[in-house]
């Protein structure tokens, strides 16, 4: 079995992101590889209130320098830079493919909820990713 190359970790920016960059963190150390971050938010576009349509490009905006300043802190806890940390606008699922895709990433590692059932899992993310994923995947299961 070959050691992973390019291992891409897909995070909420919750605080069990912390575990699952964690154990990213030392697949990549024991394997050699290269670490990358992927951090995905979902476009909000417009609102409808009643007759009025109603510009969400401010709250996008401020979503998105939210979530850097989080990123900001895996950076400083780890050696990672900035041009190895990704925040994207789009789908989580399909960006996390194109992106492991446009690394030749060899392994995304997600967080996933450790509920029972098939049923449970469908639709969910991190079962997106691994349905799609052109390599392997690794779910580090968090607390619900």
């Amino acid at each position: 079995m070959e050691n992973y190359k390019h291992i891409l970790v897909c995070i909420d920016l919750s605080d069990e992101s912390k575990k699952v960059f964690a154990r990213a963190q030392a697949l990549a150390q024991s394997n050699q590889a290269k670490l990358s971050l992927l951090h995905v938010i979902e476009p909000l576009s417009f609102a409808y209130g009643g007759d009025i349509p109603i510009d969400l490009t401010d709250v996008q905006e401020q979503l998105q320098q939210q979530a850097q300043k989080h990123l900001e802190s895996f950076t400083q806890e780890s050696n990672l830079t900035s041009s190895d940390c990704h925040i994207i606008v789009g789908q989580p699922v399909a960006e996390a493919h194109r992106l492991a895709k446009e690394y030749g990433a060899d392994l995304i590692v997600v967080g996933s909820h450790g509920r029972h059932g098939l049923a449970l899992l469908l639709g969910s993310t991190a079962n997106g990713i691994l349905h799609g994923a052109g390599c392997d995947v690794m779910a580090v299961r968090v607390p619900n």
